[in-house]
C-alpha cells in the first residue's frame, strides 16, 4: 500500500514539474527513478520486515537526491514555491 501510495504522490509530482523541467534535467530524475523502483523490487524479495525496510528508505532517498541533482540543474538549488509540498505562492 505504502508502494501505491509513494507511485501516485511521485507521479502526481511529475505532472506538475514536468513541463518546467529541461530534457536532461528529466533524465537524471527518471535514471533516480528506476535505481528507486529497482530498490524497491528488492525490498519486496527481502526476507525480514526489517531488510524490507531498510531498502524502501534507501529508495526513497535515491529518489529524492535524483529530484534534488535536477532541481540543481535547472535552476541553480533555488526551490519554488510550487515545488514545495503544503506551500503556496504568494499572490
Amino acid at each position: 500500500m505504502r508502494k501505491l501510495i509513494l507511485t501516485s504522490v511521485a507521479s502526481i509530482g511529475l505532472i506538475s514539474l514536468g513541463a518546467c523541467q529541461s530534457e536532461q534535467a528529466d533524465q537524471v530524475e527518471d535514471q533516480a527513478e528506476a535505481q528507486a523502483d529497482a530498490i524497491d523490487d528488492m525490498a519486496d524479495q527481502a526476507p525480514t520486515e526489517a531488510q524490507e525496510d531498510a531498502l524502501e528508505n534507501q529508495a526513497d532517498a535515491v529518489e529524492a537526491a535524483g529530484e534534488e541533482k535536477a532541481n540543481a540543474m535547472d535552476d541553480n538549488g533555488e526551490i519554488a514555491p510550487s515545488e514545495v509540498p503544503g506551500t503556496t505562492p504568494n499572490q
